[in-house]
């Protein structure tokens, strides 16, 4: 995993699904969960979601926060 990474779960935004136009780093945890089982989209999508997804299934979530701040400031 890559720094640029966790950047892109904070803008980028989901493009489908019942959960469009939210942000990766705020799909709830039983929508990443359903991905886990079903399997990820291919390509960046799918390696951000299993990001997020492990973030969220180990309750790391606050470790977006700070860079959260730093995008909000800038």
């Amino acid at each position: 995993m890559q720094a640029e990474s966790l950047l892109k779960l904070i803008e980028w935004h989901m493009p489908y699904g019942k959960h469009a136009g939210t942000k990766l780093a705020d799909l709830p945890g039983n929508y990443l969960a359903w991905f886990a089982r079903e399997g990820f989209p291919q390509g960046e999508l799918g390696e951000l979601l299993e990001i997020m997804y492990t973030l969220d299934h180990n309750q790391l979530r606050g470790l977006l926060d700070p860079l959260r701040k730093t995008i909000s400031k800038a």
